[in-house]
């Protein structure tokens, strides 16, 4: 299945053969360090920059209707965010990963993130376009 979009990630995890959990990781832009200020308004664009991620969250599918959703929980933290990086988890003999089980999964994705490897998430900004990196 290709996915071009959040309903099209939602309706994936209902097709996998084990239920499944999904994995939120937040980023928000920030100014490289050794960066100077004048190069700044070029990061304050998200033209540049490094994405620190600002909190991380579980979920099961069911509990996500929509992407406008997901931001509009967001926005109850108090955190900003620009980007969401997104991956999931299966379960086992039909019953999905606890949120014990993520915990882990979710320290090693804010790791790739520092170590520059998002490669294996799904990115979306804030309008719920898909983005990619290069």
């Amino acid at each position: 299945m290709i996915i071009s979009s959040y309903a099209d990630l939602l309706a994936a995890t209902v097709v996998q053969p084990q239920p499944q959990r999904l994995l939120f990781m937040f980023a928000k832009a920030e100014l490289s360090s050794g960066k100077t200020l004048a190069q700044k308004p070029v990061s304050e664009n998200q033209h540049g920059g490094e994405l620190r991620a600002v909190m991380c969250v579980d979920k099961l599918p069911a509990e996500l209707s929509n992407f406008p959703g997901l931001v509009a929980e967001s926005k109850h933290t108090g955190k900003t965010w620009d980007v969401v990086f997104i991956t999931s988890m299966s379960g086992q003999e039909g019953l999905a990963p606890t949120s014990d089980a993520a915990s882990r999964p979710l320290d090693m994705m804010v790791e790739s993130l520092r170590n520059g490897n998002i490669g294996n998430y799904l990115a979306f900004n804030q309008a719920g376009e898909l983005l990619q990196f290069s």
